[in-house]
């Protein structure tokens, strides 16, 4: 067998690589300089509308839900507050504030029934306690 061994270490006083090929582009930055352009570099602003910033009413749908949810209103307006949040992802604006509108007056309704639900679960047995003293 014939085996022929070449040398792949290059001199230590060698500037480059052996195995290093230089490019056109890289010899004529190396010979020219770096191109020297006189105007400044210009740059792109894309300005990007915020329709996209329906309220969904998520967190106010979920304390709701937590706490104060009288005769279901709060996990109803959660799911059409979940609803509205999958149209705002898919980009149906319309859609999106739609079911908003509809979570938004189911948070209120149960709010107010919350309220007054804890009003008079404190009002009524104080009422009856002094009756009966």
């Amino acid at each position: 067998m014939n085996h022929m061994v070449q040398t792949v270490f290059s001199p230590v006083n060698s500037s480059q690589p052996p195995s290093y090929e230089m490019l056109k582009e890289e010899h004529e930055v190396a010979v020219l300089g770096a191109p020297h352009n006189p105007a400044p570099p210009t740059s792109t602003v894309i300005h990007i509308r915020s329709e996209t910033s329906v309220p969904d009413h998520v967190v106010w749908s979920l304390f709701n839900t937590l706490f104060m949810n009288p005769c279901c209103l709060g996990f109803i307006a959660f799911a059409y507050s979940v609803k509205s949040r999958d149209r705002k992802m898919v980009g149906d604006l319309t859609g999106a504030q739609a079911y908003a509108s509809t979570a938004k007056c189911l948070n209120i309704w149960a709010l107010i029934l919350g309220i007054l639900m804890t009003i008079l679960l404190i009002v009524i047995p104080v009422l009856i306690y002094q009756a009966h003293r």
